[in-house]
Order: C-alpha cells, then structure tokens, then sequence
C-alpha cells in the first residue's frame, strides 16, 4: 500500500509521524512525509521520504509574527487560532496542490495539524482513504474538555459542547480558502467539518483512557516514536551525567515569544545549584547567562536522556509529556500555549507532576516547590510504575495494524 502523511506544525509535530512513516515501511508499505522543511530532520534520519509544503513555520514562531504574540499573551484560544488560521489560509492552495501531486496513485492521506483540511480535499480529489490523525485528541467526548481550552473554563457538563465548539471555530476560520482552494481542483464547497473519517492518534491510553463514549473510527495506539540504540552521547554529556546525581532536564521545545530573562531568573533561583541539563531549542535563550551547574546540550533522544534524569522541565506538548511518562519521571510542566494545559492537567491527574507553573509568570518559588514534589519518593514511585505501564505499548505497530485494516474494509 501506498500512504502518504501531510501535516504541518513544529518539529515536535513532525517527528512522530516520521516514526509511523518508517513503521509502514518496515511493515512493506510504502510511506511519504510532507511538512515544513524545518522540520523534518527526523525523516531525513530515519530514511523516511520526505517533501516540503510552503511555509516557514519556524519563522512564524519568531517574536515578531502573530504566533510568538499569542504565547506571550497566555496562549489564549482565540488569539492562537487567529494565528494559526493565518498560516493555513495563506498556504492552503499551495498544501492541496502538493499533496494532490505526491499523492498520486496513493491508497490513503494521513492529514494532521494545520494541514488537515487541504489534506482531506486532497484525498477526496484522489479518490483515496482520507484519514485523520494526531497527538492531540479532538474527537467530541464527554470525557474531559477541548484540549485547545483551559480545563478550568470548562464546567464538566460541556466537555462535549466544547469540542464541537472548537472544531465549529476552527472550520469557520479555515473554511473559505480551504473551499477557494476546493474550487480550483473542481471540487464542490464544504459547508461543515468533516466528521466521519477515521481517526488515529499517537497517545498512550495509559496516559489519558480511551473515552467511554467515543466512535469506533476514532482510536487511541500509544506514542509513536523509534529507538535509538545506536545514539552515542556526546563526551561532555556523558562525563556531565556520570559525574554525579540524576541531573533536571530543562527544554522548550519549539515554543518562543515568552520572557526568556524572567523564565530564566525564576528557574536558576529554583535549582538552587541543582545540576541541569538545558535545550534551548527555538527558545532564542542566549546559554552564556547560565551558571555552571547548568550544561547546555544539542537535541538529544528522549528515550535514550529522560531516564537518566531526575524530573523533566518542559513546555507540556503531546509528545514530550508522553516521553517523560514514558521513561518513568515526574513532570514540571510551564504551559504557554495550545494543548498544553491539557498535558500539564492530564500528568497532574496522573499524579506524576505538580500543579502546572505559570509561563507568564513563572517564579522561583513555584519551581522549587514543583521541584520537592518531583523528588517526593510517592511522585517517584508513580512515575516509574506509570513509564514501566506505557513501555508496554507500541504506538506504531498499532497504528500500521489500524491502518491495514481501514484501508482494505
């Protein structure tokens, strides 16, 4: 079979569906990724073909654009979505006319992220299998809220109402250059979203449960990531993790926009000479300001980092909060934007992490006290339970299973 996966977002977005991609085709299948071309390293790693879609998702993030301005802000729904609508609306024809061209004579389009509507026309205008899938779950339930909406703005009655209010939003902010792009390859107008295509997502069900009342078509499969059992650490990496106690990682991942100065005071007062492990990713955040207890690494594989770690300080997406469950650590989680108060409140529901610290306002004191939480021999012992219970999964071969399976009904 023949698949093709398009989604558009961070390279945290990208690099699980790397993973599928090369699990499809060690399964025999053939498989292709279109995304940033930012951000697909881990393809190019991985051996995973791979094509670019328009746009500069990095750039976007800079502190000058809409995006870096919606996390200074607070992450808030309607400022973020404004943001992201204008990068999918001024890319929409050019997404639908590449995945139309990589997809010809494919079998199924996985769609994601920001390109999911033009990747769902793309797959009509083929004729082939249009399927839905992600870290992020925004299948309707009554099970907990949008994860693009802070829980605690949500009353319980309406978790449903907020999923169908958040995909109703986001279809009307996408709506008219997703139909002007449908008009060009002579397909008819969308008046709704789509609803009934299937749906699979790379989180573990041991993380957040399968929802009692959600479709057959929907499914959760578990993380979708690779091993790296060839990966060497770097000698200063690995003379640092040798020299002494389990060190605190502390990354951001691809988020940018916040007080870099602040956010940095708050946590080196916090560590208290705690040794740490620092990266920067897309921060911006200059190393030089930071003492010497701290050691500024390169991207480095979760799997193989987080287990050598004490906690993990993080940003709270999808995929970094499953990598910390998973290898069985607690979780500090500073939230800035997105769905990331929904992993910050899905670790603490876990039990495996605080209270999330506040990105607008972070203070030293609530990174300490998260810190003495993380160290609680409980905390420690839950996590580790918790990382041995996902370790037991195998997102991709579940999704490669899944998707056999969709494609040959």
């Amino acid at each position: 079979m023949k698949f093709i996966v398009a989604t558009y977002g961070t390279e945290g977005d990208a690099r699980p569906f790397a993973a599928l991609c090369r699990g499809l085709m060690d399964a025999g299948h053939e498989a292709r990724l279109l995304a940033d071309a930012a951000t697909l390293g881990s393809a190019h790693a991985l051996g995973v073909p791979a094509a670019a879609l328009a746009g500069d998702i990095r750039g976007t993030l800079s502190p000058d654009h809409a995006l870096a301005g919606a996390v200074a802000k607070g992450g808030g729904f309607n400022d973020t979505a404004r943001a992201l609508a204008k990068i999918a609306n001024e890319n929409a024809e050019s997404w639908m006319r590449t995945i139309i061209e990589e997809g010809e004579g494919c079998d199924a389009i996985l769609v994601a992220g920001l390109a999911a509507f033009a990747g769902l026309s793309a797959a009509e205008y083929l004729g082939a299998k249009g399927i839905g899938a992600g870290m992020i779950p925004i299948t309707p339930t009554a099970a907990f809220p949008s994860p693009f909406l802070p829980p605690r703005w949500v009353p319980r009655p309406l978790n449903r109402a907020s999923h169908s209010f958040v995909n109703a939003m986001l279809w009307k902010a996408f709506r008219d250059k997703t139909n002007a792009a449908r008009a060009i390859f002579e397909l008819p107008p969308r008046k709704t979203v789509w609803t009934d295509h299937p749906m699979l997502y790379g989180i573990s069900p041991n993380l957040l449960p399968t929802p009692a009342d959600w479709p057959a078509n929907a499914r959760l499969c578990g993380q979708w990531l690779t091993s790296s059992p060839a990966w060497t650490p770097p000698p200063a990496l690995a003379n640092f993790l040798a020299a002494g106690d389990a060190p605190i990682y502390i990354g951001f991942g691809s988020m940018t926009g916040f007080d870099n100065a602040r956010l940095l005071d708050a946590l080196i007062d916090a560590m208290a000479g705690r040794r740490a492990l620092f990266y920067p990713g897309w921060s911006g955040i200059d190393p030089k300001v930071l003492p010497d207890n701290f050691l500024v690494i390169d991207d480095t594989p979760h799997d193989w980092l987080f287990p050598r770690t004490a906690a993990v300080i993080h940003h709270g997406g999808s995929g970094t909060s499953h990598s910390a469950a998973r290898a069985g650590v607690p979780s500090i989680v500073t939230p800035f934007a997105g769905d990331q108060f929904f992993w910050a409140a899905q670790l603490r529901l876990a039990g495996v992490a605080q209270a999330a610290v506040d990105g607008r306002a972070p203070k030293a004191k609530a990174f300490a006290s998260a810190l003495d939480f993380a160290a609680d021999a409980l905390v420690r012992n839950r996590a580790r339970v918790l990382g041995e219970t996902m370790r037991t999964e195998n997102g991709v071969v579940d999704a490669v299973t899944t998707l056999e399976r969709i494609v040959l009904s």
